[in-house]
């Protein structure tokens, strides 16, 4: 993979990645933050009821994430193609796509929020809670779905430094929005869902902006009639619908690492949740090198210039091995030192603690899956992608949890490393077979 590279080809990379890794970051940030607010009321429940509704959240949202990945991978291999028209008609349809979904959410809301939170069996004492959250969230539908088509427009245009003002400026406002709902006003888990619903609707507002005074430099008009026509749909669903059943199969399997948690109490439940928020900051900061790849992948397969291509993919892996290294390093060094700052609670600390070993070695197990997601994403490979998590997930994660069952919250972890694994091999399989018969291209 580590060919041909040279200076320029690590300068693009890293000129694309840095505000997208920043921005990246800021969302699990985020994460932290409300579980800084929630953490340190004096009863875990709350943090418990925190992390079923956003493992439900998660799931609903990212069910439809191929808004932002589907958009990426076409929007790229157009900017290579120098096709403006198609540019703004894609992002058009893929608007009117997620808007429809969100309609579809809102308006089935009690049946979807009552079966989820059903699968995800939280302890009794936090059942209130998290269904009276899920019922503020849902509303943000429209808001996340839509900025979900906007940031994938904005990687596959390499527009990257957009993401970093917008999700910053979002964050952020979200962090003041919990201290003020939670220690201002006493709202609680409630408090926390009206803040990040208010704040994925400023996200949206400062995402259209951009995107309207990035149009006005692309060539090019709105095909209308293929706005009309559910047949006008099919090249983007046909790329969607791969990329929908390997998400469906990534949220079940962190789903099930929620539920099996909670089943082992709620203090294992919450422990669970702070150190889950050290993986999603490891997959949101990798996600920033593969980002930037689908944009280049994409753009290099849309030229038809497969040595460039495999130029940005050894740059990037290059990028991601260190950056993996160096997240193991921290969380080694200063991983308790983050988990006393993000709980007080004492029970929940040593929990925590006891399974913090898992999160330093993590990165450099799963550093190759998020690389490789970045490489299909771009080229619109999005049938392999799926059946490498398809053997992630059935034939490995699910067979490794029952097999090491005995071992509790520890055999939860160790599947959960297993599967990471799988998608990389897996995925690193796929690239060596696609390179060595030239199939980049069709």
């Amino acid at each position: 993979m580590f060919i041909n590279t040279n200076k320029l080809d690590y300068k693009t990379i890293w000129l694309l990645t840095w505000p997208v890794m920043l921005s990246n970051i800021s969302q699990p940030l985020l994460g932290l933050a409300d579980i800084v607010v929630i953490g340190h009321l004096p009863d875990s429940k709350y943090l418990a009821a925190v992390a079923i509704g956003t493992t439900l959240f998660t799931f609903i949202y990212w069910a439809f994430g191929f808004l932002r990945m589907g958009t990426t991978g076409m929007i790229a291999q157009l900017v290579g193609a120098k096709d403006g028209s198609s540019n703004r008609t894609v992002l058009a349809q893929s608007l009117i796509l997620g808007l429809s979904i969100a309609a579809f959410l809102i308006l089935f809301q009690q049946a979807i929020i009552n079966y989820g939170i059903s699968l995800l069996a939280p302890p009794k004492e936090v059942l209130e809670y998290a269904i009276s959250y899920s019922h503020y969230r849902i509303f943000g539908a429209p808001a996340v779905l839509c900025t979900y088509v906007l940031v994938g427009w904005f990687v596959g245009n390499q527009t990257t430094k957009v993401l970093l003002i917008l999700l910053i400026s979002t964050n952020l406002l979200n962090i003041v929005l919990d201290v003020i709902a939670v220690n201002v006003l006493g709202l609680k888990v409630n408090g926390l869902a009206i803040a990040t619903v208010i704040s994925e609707y400023f996200g949206l507002l400062l995402a259209l902006w951009f995107c309207r005074k990035m149009l006005l430099k692309i060539p090019g008009e709105i095909a209308i009639q293929k706005l009309k026509r559910l047949a006008y749909y099919i090249p983007i669903l046909k790329v969607n619908r791969y990329i929908f059943v390997r998400t469906i199969l990534l949220l079940i399997a962190m789903s099930f690492f929620t539920a099996q948690g909670a089943k082992l109490g709620t203090n294992i439940l919450a422990a669970n949740v702070v150190l889950m928020s050290f993986v999603t900051l490891i997959a949101h900061a990798l996600d920033g090198y593969a980002h930037s790849i689908e944009a280049l992948a994409g753009k290099a397969v849309g030229e038809k210039d497969l040595s460039r291509f495999h130029q940005f993919v050894s740059a990037a892996a290059v990028f991601s091995i260190f950056t993996a290294l160096l997240f193991s390093l921290f969380f080694l060094i200063a991983g308790e030192w983050i988990i006393t700052m993000l709980t007080s609670i004492k029970t929940v600390q040593q929990i925590a603690n006891e399974y913090l070993p898992w999160l330093v070695i993590l990165p450099l197990f799963a550093v190759s899956s998020f690389l490789i997601d970045g490489i299909f994403i771009g080229t619109t490979q999005a049938r392999l992608m799926q059946n490498t998590m398809i053997i992630s997930v059935v034939f490995v994660y699910f067979p490794v949890w029952w097999l090491s069952s005995d071992y509790y919250n520890h055999g939860l972890w160790f599947s959960l490393m297993c599967m990471y694994s799988a998608r990389g091999i897996t995925g690193a399989w796929a690239y060596y077979r696609l390179s060595k018969n030239k199939l980049w291209i069709n």
